[in-house]
Parts: C-alpha cells; structure tokens; sequence
C-alpha cells in the first residue's frame, strides 16, 4: 500500500486543489485508487475537487467541509487537506446518497446498493469511511441503517462535515460535486484487517439523571426539570460562568454523556432556546439516563493516544501504514493551541506512519469491541496496515 497525506494553506481555491493533486502524484503517482479531501469552508469547494481531480486524476475522489484541517506534517484552519491511496491488495468503491433529512433509509439505501462486498465474497474485511452532512441530523440513527441493510458485516468511521465552527451549512464531496443534505461513503474491501479506535476520555462530573423530554436534537427536560435551569443550577454549584444567550463557553467544557452501558456517549450542546431547552449537535434519546461530563487537555490527548493504540492492535501485529483522524471541533476550540498536543499523541502511537483528518461535527465509528455509535468530542482513529 502506498498512501499520501499532504496539505495546503494556499487561499486561493483552485490553486489550493492543484497543489494538492500535483503532491499526491509526487508522493505516489498520478491515478490513485481513492483520495479523501477535507476542506474549509473558506473554499469554493467545485474550484478546488475539479483543480484536484484534473491534476491527480483518481479513481474515487470523497470528502467533506470541514472546521480545521491536519496531516502528520502541518494543522490548520481555513486550509484543505487530502489523504490519497493506492493499494493492489485493496478494492475501493464511491457511493452517495441523499435527502437525509427527508429520508435517512433512502439515503442509506443509497450507499450500501452501490458496496460490492456483500456480493463479492473475495475480501475478509469489510470497511466504509462514511461522511455525512451532520447538520442535517439524526446521523446516529443513519449509522444505524447501515448497520441493519449491511446485516453488521461491515465497520464503519468517519464524521460529520463541518463549516469552521459557524454551524449554518455543511457539504460532502462526490467526485467534483459539493453536496449539502447527503452523505457520501468510501467503501474498503481488503485481506488486511482495518483497525478502529474511539476514546473520548470525559468523566461524570453530576450526579445519575433521566432525560424526561426529547425531541430529537432539542433536549427538554432533565428529571421532569427544564433542561436549561439543571445546567443553570450546576453551573452555581461549580462556580462556573453560565450565559443562556452566549452558553457554547460553558458546553465546551460541560457536555452532556448518556448513559450506554457503563460508558457515555457524549453530545454536545450548542444553544439555549426561548422555551429552556437545549439545541444539542445530536440527537439525545428520552428515557436515557445522563451526567454532565467534565474533562481536559491531558485527558484528552491520552484519550487520542488510547484510540490509536487500540486501532494499532487490531492489525494482527501488522505495522501501521497510514491513518485517518477524525476529532470534534469542540475539542479544538475547548483546548486551542493544545490540541496539537492531541496530534502529537496519536503520531506518537503511529510512529513513521503518516496521518490526515479533520475535525468535524460528531464522529462515526461502528467496529466490534468498540464504542460505537455516532458520537460528539470523540477521537476516532482508523489506522491501514502496510
């Protein structure tokens, strides 16, 4: 397997996509097998993938908009990255699907009608990055789709695209094409096995309660209570600065875990709505049992670490060839400059192998033994054997 993971701070977008396209045929030739881009939404995404595709050519091009862009070599934000492959021992496939918001089986449908491993049978392992306009939300309940229409034969990683943190409209890219409402999947057939890590190292700071009311992404009441009076209350008991009308501060550093098991599944809230509940990034079941969680940068960056290692060890004693990272852009707000702590820790863990991601808004991850789901402030690490 040959990978390149090359990125470029250059503003003007068709040079930023030319750039791009020329470095990856520097590092391993022209017509690449497939190549994930993650961009900001400072581009003009047509102008970079159709500058991209014209200088590298690859078989498969997918992506997303994104809210902070990094590779082993460089982090940014405002830039655009790209993680490019070619691999004889590997099969790749492209497939899109839309109208999530309308109808997220359909969208699904869509996706896993165009996989070719559950009709060939050649390959022992079945994997597929999947991309998603988050925004449109929901996506856990699309990662469960998939889960079902693929019979659990498959895992899943990826996230949801970003737009830098402005939260308004996010896209993912099929071939030259930005798409908003969609989801976007790069399927992975191999004899190699892929491995999964997802580590987001949050610790239960409140005490056990029930989520009385829920719609969707909107959050209620928590023990029969306005969701926003119990934050109200622990933010007094803490000491902590909470402002209904500017409250994302205080979130970043108090997400709320609902309960799976004996670990939490972390969502994010964003806004305080006129009524006291909550807007969270997604979705939160009524009837769960959730804390508020609290954690910081060295948790974080172990957590990170934890996520590569168990990745690393899913390889059969294979050594890492390249990775994927996907972390929260809460996370990179939260913990500023020292989350390239974070990015350190996970090359630690690769060694030489070399690594392209982004942050996004909630990340997938759907592999036996791991935390699964789609999650918020969650690293998730996808590590390709040599």
């Amino acid at each position: 397997m040959d990978a390149a993971t090359v990125q470029t701070d250059l503003p003007d977008s068709r040079q930023a996509g030319a750039f791009l396209g020329s470095a990856i045929v520097d590092r391993i030739g022209p017509s690449p097998d497939a190549v994930l881009v993650f961009a900001s939404s400072s581009h003009d995404y047509r102008a970079l993938l159709t500058a991209l595709d014209a200088a590298c050519r690859p078989a498969i091009l997918v992506g997303c908009s994104s809210a902070g862009e990094f590779t082993s070599d460089a982090q940014g934000e405002g830039s655009a990255c790209a993680f490019a492959l070619r691999a004889p021992g590997m099969r790749f496939t492209g497939a899109l699907g839309r109208d999530l918001t309308k109808d997220r089986a359909a969208a699904a449908g869509s996706l896993v009608s165009s996989f070719r491993g559950l009709a060939d049978h050649h390959y022992r392992f079945r994997t597929a990055v999947i991309l998603a306009d988050a925004l449109a939300g929901y996506t856990d309940d699309l990662v469960e789709q998939l889960t079902r229409l693929t019979g659990g034969t498959y895992r899943f990683v990826g996230g949801g695209a970003g737009d830098d943190a402005h939260f308004r409209k996010t896209h993912v890219f099929f071939g030259t094409e930005p798409v908003t409402d969609a989801v976007v999947a790069l399927e992975i057939l191999s004899d190699k096995p892929i491995g999964i890590g997802v580590r987001h190292g949050w610790k239960a700071a409140s005490e056990r309660m029930r989520v009385t009311e829920a719609d969707g992404t909107e959050l209620i009441s928590l023990n029969a209570v306005p969701a926003q009076e119990v934050v109200g209350e622990y933010a007094a008991i803490t000491s902590q600065q909470f402002d209904p009308t500017s409250p994302v501060p205080f979130f970043l550093h108090n997400a709320l875990g609902v309960e799976v098991g004996n670990r939490y599944k972390l969502r994010v809230p964003l806004a305080v709505n006129d009524d006291g509940s909550l807007h969270c990034a997604s979705d939160v079941p009524a009837g769960s049992l959730a804390r508020i969680m609290k954690t910081d940068a060295p948790s974080t960056a172990a957590a990170a670490a934890e996520a590569a290692r168990d990745a690393v060890e899913q390889l059969d004693g294979l050594a890492p060839g390249a990775a994927l990272f996907f972390d929260c852009v809460a996370t990179r707000l939260r913990t500023g400059r020292e989350f390239g702590n974070e990015l350190a820790a996970v090359q630690e863990v690769l060694g030489p192998a070399e690594y392209a991601g982004c942050n996004t808004y909630g990340q997938i991850a759907r592999a036996e033994g791991q935390f699964s789901g789609f999650h918020n402030c969650t690293a998730v690490v996808c590590v390709f054997p040599e």
